[in-house]
C-alpha cells in the first residue's frame, strides 16, 4: 500500500509540476509575445544575433517548444529566413536549461522562496486591474507551482521503500540506448525537456542513482533534448515546405548532437567522474551544467555549419508542387498571419497590421491602374481593377474573420482597442478599392460618349493623385513605423487633397463659362475629383486609427 501511495503522490506532484509549467509558460508568451515578435523580425543574418535571441526569448518563457513552435510559425508566413530560424533555434536549446539551473538552486534551500511565489503572483492576478500585471502574476504564480509539484515530487521519494524499490528499478537500467530511449519517450509524453532534467535532479537530490551511476544519467538528459522536438514536429503539421524544414533543423541538432556525445560517452565511460564530479560537488548541480554544457558545444559546433543544416533540410524535406503555383493564385491569402498566433494576441495584432496594409497596398495599386487607365483612356484597366479588387475583397475577409477569432482568444482591453481600429481600417481600406471601381466607370463612360479633356486638366489631376501618394506613404510611416511626430504631415497633405478639389471643380466652372469645356464633361469630372478626395478622406482614418493603439 506504501507503494501505491507513493507512486500517487510522485504522479500528483508531476501533475502539480507540469500544470505550473504550463502556466509560466503560457502566461509569459501572452506577456512577451509582442516584443519576441519584434526582436525576431530584427535579426539580420548575423548567427550570433539569432542565438542570443533565442536564449533570451527561451530563458523569459521557459520553454523552447514555445520558441521553437513560435519560429516555425514566422517561417511559414516568410517573415523569417530559414537560416535566421536555426540560429534562433539553436539558442533556444541553450535557454531551456535555464530551468534546471533554477532547479539546481534548491541546493541553497531557496526552494521555500520560490513556492512563495505562487502566493505573490496570485495576489498580482486577484488585486491588480492592469491586464499585463496580471499576465505577471499568473506567470509567477506558475514558476511557484513548478517548485510546489517538484517538492511533492521529492517528499514522495523520501521513503525509504520507495526509495529503495525506485534504487533497485534504475539500477536496472544500464543499457546507454535504453537510458537514452527512457529519456527520448518520457520527453515526447510531456513535451518539455526541461520538465525531464528537472525531475532527474528531483531524484538526483533524494541519493536516487541512474544505471549505476557513472554516464548513466547523462544519457537520459541527452534522450530528452531529442525528445523536446516532438512538440515543434507536430506543430509544423500542415504547413508550409521551409516551416516543416525549420522543425526538421531543430530535430538534427539534437540528433546529430546526441550522437556525437553519446559515442564520446561509450568511448571514454569516466567521464562524468573525470570532468562535472570534478567541477561541481552536488550531483543535482553536475545534472543542470550537463544540460547547460551539452547545448553550448553544439551550438559552437553546428553555428558554422548552418548552411549545411539548411541544405540538409532541404534534402529532406524537398519543394512540393503544390506550393509552386503562381503568385497570383495565392494573391488574397495570408503572407505575414498564422495560426498559431492566436495563442498570443498582442502577436497576431501586430501581424494583422502588416497583412492590413498589404491590403492596403493592394488598394492603392488598383487606384493607379484605375487612374493610369483613365488618363490614357485604356479600357483593358477595368478588368485589371475588378480583378484585383476580388483578390482584397477575399483577403478583406480573412482578416475580419481573423480578428474575430482574436478576440475570441481573449485579449486584453487595450487589445481589443486595437482590434476595434484594425477592424476600421479594413473597412475604409475596401472602400479605396470601391473608389478605385468608381474610376474605371469614368474611363468606360468616357471612351463610350468620345468625352475628351484639355491637356491642363491631365496635368491637374496626375498633380492631385501624387499628393494621395505622398499622404498614403506618410500613413504607413505612421501606423508601421509608429512615427507618430508626422501625423501633422499627413493631415496638412490631406487638407492640400481637399483644397485641390474645391480648386479642380471651382477652375472646371470657369472652363465651362468661357466655353472651353464640354457640359457632357461635367459628371464625370466633378465625380472623378470627388472620388480621389474621398480616398484621401480614408487614409486620413487609417492614419488616425493609432490612436486605438495608444501605449
Amino acid at each position: 500500500m506504501d507503494y501505491v501511495y507513493s507512486v500517487i503522490t510522485i504522479l500528483a506532484g508531476c501533475g502539480v509540476f507540469l500544470l505550473g509549467f504550463k502556466l509560466l509558460s503560457d502566461n509569459m508568451e501572452k506577456l512577451a509575445g509582442n516584443s519576441l515578435k519584434r526582436l525576431f523580425n530584427k535579426t539580420s543574418d548575423k548567427k550570433l544575433v539569432g542565438v542570443g535571441l533565442g536564449a533570451a526569448a527561451t530563458a523569459v518563457v521557459q520553454s523552447s517548444a514555445i520558441t521553437t513552435v513560435m519560429v516555425i510559425g514566422f517561417v511559414n508566413t516568410g517573415i523569417m529566413s530559414l537560416k535566421q530560424a536555426a540560429t534562433i533555434i539553436m539558442g533556444a536549446n541553450i535557454g531551456t536549461t535555464i530551468t534546471a539551473q533554477i532547479v539546481a538552486l534548491q541546493a541553497f534551500n531557496l526552494n521555500v522562496f520560490f513556492m512563495a511565489l505562487a502566493f505573490i503572483g496570485m495576489a498580482m492576478n486577484m488585486f491588480s486591474k492592469k491586464d499585463k500585471v496580471r499576465l505577471a502574476g499568473i506567470a509567477l504564480a506558475g514558476l511557484g507551482i513548478v517548485f510546489v509539484g517538484l517538492d511533492v515530487m521529492s517528499g514522495a521519494m523520501e521513503g525509504e521503500k520507495i526509495h529503495a524499490a525506485l534504487k533497485s528499478v534504475l539500477s536496472k537500467a544500464t543499457n546507454p540506448f535504453f537510458l537514452l530511449f527512457i529519456g527520448v519517450a518520457f520527453t515526447a509524453l510531456i513535451q518539455s525537456s526541461s520538465a525531464v532534467t528537472t525531475i532527474v535532479i528531483a531524484m538526483a537530490m533524494q541519493g536516487l542513482i541512474v544505471g549505476g551511476g557513472g554516464n548513466a544519467v547523462l544519457y537520459v538528459i541527452l534522450g530528452s533534448n531529442i525528445g523536446s522536438c516532438v512538440t515543434a514536429l507536430i506543430s509544423s503539421i500542415g504547413t508550409s515546405v521551409n516551416a516543416r524544414r525549420a522543425s526538421i533543423i531543430h530535430l538534427l541538432f539534437n540528433v546529430i548532437g546526441t550522437a556525437i556525445f553519446t559515442i564520446i560517452l561509450l568511448i571514454f565511460p569516466q567521464f562524468q567522474q573525470r570532468t562535472f564530479e570534478r567541477w561541481f560537488a552536488s550531483p543535482e548541480t553536475q545534472i543542470a551544467m550537463f544540460h547547460t554544457f551539452f547545448n553550448v558545444v553544439c551550438t559552437c559546433l553546428f553555428l558554422p555549419f548552418t548552411s549545411g543544416l539548411v541544405k540538409l533540410a532541404r534534402l529532406i524535406v524537398p519543394d512540393a508542387k503544390a506550393e509552386e503555383k503562381s503568385e497570383e493564385e495565392y494573391g488574397a491569402k495570408f503572407v505575414y498571419m498564422d495560426k498559431r498566433f492566436l495563442n498570443s494576441p498582442a502577436l497576431a495584432i501586430s501581424q494583422l497590421k502588416k497583412e492590413t496594409f498589404r491590403m492596403a497596398d493592394m488598394a492603392m495599386a488598383s487606384l493607379a491602374t484605375a487612374f493610369n487607365g483613365f488618363i490614357r483612356r485604356d479600357i483593358s484597366t477595368v478588368e485589371m481593377v475588378a480583378a484585383n479588387n476580388e483578390q482584397i475583397a477575399d483577403l478583406s475577409k480573412s482578416i475580419s474573420d481573423y480578428l474575430v477569432k482574436v478576440s475570441a482568444a481573449g485579449p486584453s482591453l487595450d487589445d481589443e482597442k486595437k482590434i476595434s481600429a484594425l477592424h476600421n481600417n479594413v473597412g475604409d481600406i475596401v472602400r479605396i478599392s470601391e473608389l478605385a471601381d468608381n474610376l474605371t466607370k469614368y474611363t468606360r463612360k468616357t471612351i463610350t460618349d468620345n468625352l475628351t479633356f484639355s491637356p491642363v486638366v491631365g496635368t491637374k489631376l496626375t498633380e492631385m493623385y501624387a499628393l494621395l501618394q505622398e499622404q498614403y506613404s506618410l500613413v504607413k510611416r505612421i501606423v508601421l513605423m509608429k512615427e507618430y511626430d508626422i501625423m501633422h504631415e499627413s493631415d496638412e497633405t490631406e487638407d492640400r487633397v481637399d483644397n485641390m478639389r474645391r480648386c479642380l471643380i471651382a477652375d472646371h466652372i470657369e472652363r465651362m463659362q468661357r466655353g472651353e469645356c464640354n457640359a457632357e464633361n461635367n459628371p464625370v469630372f466633378i465625380n472623378l475629383v470627388s472620388n480621389l478626395e474621398r480616398v484621401g478622406d480614408h487614409l486620413n482614418y487609417v492614419a488616425h486609427s493609432v490612436d486605438g493603439f495608444a501605449a
